[in-house]
């Protein structure tokens, strides 16, 4: 007999649900025998991976959210590259500023503009 979509997905439900149930049901039972093994034995969370080891901290892969992310701060100034006669300076970074430009075009060469 040929089965509908509808009743192909009912049943694709209706699986994922009793495998969900079993899941638990097992997780519950290996649970147990791991905090069971770990009091006989004396399994510290570095003998089981976790905690410090090495002066390294281990990070679960799915927490790289959670982790702080180095950034160059806008305030940290670079020694300018350019500069002109009043006093104008550019680190060479970024688009060129309207004095760069404007020296350019007044005859001026990016060398005659470096920075001393």
């Amino acid at each position: 007999m040929a089965k509908t979509f509808l009743q192909v997905q009912n049943q694709i439900a209706q699986l994922q649900r009793e495998a969900e149930q079993l899941r638990k049901k097992e997780a519950d039972g290996v649970l147990s025998r791991i905090k069971e093994a770990i009091a006989v034995y004396g399994f510290s969370a570095a003998d089981l991976g976790f905690g410090k080891t090495d002066g390294r901290v281990s990070v679960p892969k799915n927490s790289v959210k959670n982790r702080a992310v180095k950034t160059k701060k806008s305030s940290e100034l670079r020694a300018p590259k350019f500069r002109d006669e009043q006093g104008n300076t550019w680190s060479g970074r970024g688009p060129r500023p309207a004095w760069f430009k404007a020296a350019l075009e007044g005859g001026k060469s990016t060398d005659e503009l470096l920075a001393k």
